[in-house]
């Protein structure tokens, strides 16, 4: 409050007539210094993105339970696939420049460790709508752990390694992302016998060190039984009878993270990965993990890679609930935006609410989070139905998520619109394939992303600029994006229309007078006492200011914004 009231009386003095004095200060204003704000990050599910070398894809494996191309019963005419259909590191490295091509700088994998060699006879029955069905299912997806060391045997081929494809990643100016898991191995109960690696964790080396046996986790015997030892004996939980995240999630083997030696066997294991080139990662189910084991678990990663960047998955959404893991003594880490991944859903899906839906979501001053500006936004993922957009609505949701403050996160095919509206098991995770990728161009979708997502990728104030509303309803929206730390200065006036015409979008608040770019076309625009343009339907226009803000009122604005505990 105290560097506001200075700010404004500084306003309010008159100007010094002395033509030597010393230029004045600018003032700094930004949502966040985190190097990783300026990636924006391509989700891939390996499996199902492109096979670039059949001979690893193991057809024959698990004999009569087989793990290769399962299909589903269709829903609603589509099927979806339970097997491993072939998706490798080489199909993602030949598709490199695809993704760079975008506007990505950042390409996040499913994990890479070693899963079962066989369908898993446990569990239930996958339908059209179920989400932890797991019955006849295979490791496909790369969450059913078994040694954390050791790659997946689907995955690589000769010369093209987890380490090279990270070399391939690395020589692009890319980052790599890896998703991991803390809380659970593969599922260790319920199977008509027991089956190989199911249930079981295997060390460095190759040796068994966990083994749930086929038991119910109420059967374990942690401290009477050394292979015991890893896992909870809790069970699932009732959310009748207290929290789902204090036991097992499905019948996947819990780890129980009071055991020094489960923390020990992770940090070991990713920082493994670490050395063999990630660059980031994204924690699975981070809240199924107490806080205090993801505070040890990022001290020692960070201790080993200083400022190593990690977002984690709080599958809620309730804000309050997920932030707590972005604050200190929490793990400190950053999160998957699961309350605007719901309001975007609802603006831009068949829902086609307005603009406002999405201003309670952002939390620029005062919210819960550490940070919203290290937040990673998206609007689905391989757990939920793929957005039910139009392709206008695609469209906006790109527009909105390349310009809108936190770190973008797409799926896989979204940048065709593939699979939309699809359930898990009703082809949300089907797969895309190098045809798909080659005709990917034609689509309006694609040209469209690759717009906004190459202008976020050259502009600063778009990656991680402080974010200033002026309007946020119905069909329209106009907001700055203001960078300006450490000599440089850069702001970007940020107007968006969802509706099917064109539209004037005039504002007379918060208007920062003088001479603009147009981001797309290069031309000045000249802005006088109020801002009054006309963006085209379905359109976004981006004006760009190299220069400080100067406008009172606005200075007024940012230096509000920057006295909120979230600029880092």
């Amino acid at each position: 409050m105290r560097a506001v009231l200075l700010l404004i009386l500084s306003l309010l003095l008159p100007a010094c007539a002395d033509a030597d004095r010393p230029a004045p200060t600018v003032a700094d204003a930004y949502g966040t210094l985190e190097p990783f704000a300026s990636e924006a990050v391509y989700f891939v599910v390996t499996d199902r993105f492109v096979n670039g070398d059949p001979s690893n894809d193991q057809r024959n494996q698990g004999g009569e339970r087989r793990t290769f191309d399962l299909p589903l019963e269709p829903c609603d005419g589509v099927a979806g696939n339970i097997g491993y259909l072939g998706g490798d590191f080489r199909g993602i490295a030949d598709n490199l420049d695809y993704i760079r091509g975008m506007g990505f700088s950042a390409v996040w994998i499913t994990p890479v460790v070693d899963n079962p060699d066989e369908a898993f006879t446990g569990g239930e029955t996958p339908g059209c709508g179920s989400i932890l069905t797991d019955r006849g299912k295979t490791g496909y997806h790369g969450y059913w752990g078994v040694n954390f060391f050791e790659v997946d045997e689907h995955l690589p081929s000769p010369g093209m390694q987890f380490r090279d494809l990270a070399d391939a990643m690395h020589a692009r100016d890319m980052k790599l992302v890896l998703d991991i898991v803390g809380n659970h191995g593969s599922p260790g109960w319920t199977m008509t016998a027991p089956q190989p690696k199911f249930g079981k964790l295997y060390d460095r080396d190759g040796t068994l060190i966990a083994d749930h046996q086929n038991l119910p986790p109420q059967q374990l015997d942690p401290e009477g039984n050394p292979l015991h030892a890893f896992y909870n004996d809790t069970g699932p939980v009732d959310a009748k009878h207290g929290s789902i995240f204090d036991g097992n999630l499905a019948q996947l083997a819990d780890f129980d993270a009071g055991n020094p030696a489960v923390l020990e066997y992770l940090v070991d294991a990713y920082s493994h990965w670490i050395d063999q080139g990630a660059d980031a990662f994204r924690i699975d189910t981070i809240a199924w993990m107490p806080s205090s084991f993801w505070q040890a678990f990022s001290e020692r990663i960070r201790a080993k890679r200083p400022g190593f960047f990690m977002f984690g998955e709080a599958f809620d959404y309730d804000a309050a609930k997920i932030a707590v893991h972005t604050l200190p003594g929490n793990g400190g880490v950053s999160v998957l935006d699961f309350p605007m991944k719901q309001a975007m859903d609802e603006v831009f899906g068949r829902k086609q609410a307005g603009f406002e839906r999405l201003a309670p979501t952002l939390f620029l001053e005062g919210g819960p989070y550490a940070n919203p500006y290290e937040l990673a936004t998206f609007y689905d993922n391989h757990d939920m139905p793929r957005m039910d957009a139009s392709d206008e609505g695609f469209i906006d949701a790109h527009n909105w998520l390349f310009t809108a403050r936190g770190i973008p996160v797409v799926y896989y095919g979204s940048e065709v619109g593939f699979m939309r509206g699809r359930a898990e098991h009703a082809g949300n995770r089907n797969y895309f394939g190098q045809a798909r990728v080659d005709a990917a161009a034609e689509s309006a979708i694609h040209r469209n992303l690759t717009r906004i997502a190459t202008l976020r990728r050259d502009t600063p104030a778009l990656q991680r600029g402080l974010q200033v509303n002026v309007r946020l309803e119905g069909e329209s929206a106009a907001f700055y994006r203001v960078h300006q730390h450490g000599g440089d200065a850069q702001a970007a006036l940020v107007l968006l229309n969802k509706g099917d015409a064109a539209r004037r979008i005039v504002v007379d608040t918060l208007v920062q007078p003088g001479d603009w770019r147009d981001a797309f076309s290069g031309e000045t625009v000249r802005i006088d006492r109020r801002i009054d343009l006309e963006v085209p339907p379905h359109g976004v226009r981006v004006l760009l200011r190299d220069a400080p803000i100067d406008a009172p009122g606005l200075q007024v604005a940012l230096a509000r914004a920057m006295a909120a505990p979230h600029a880092q």
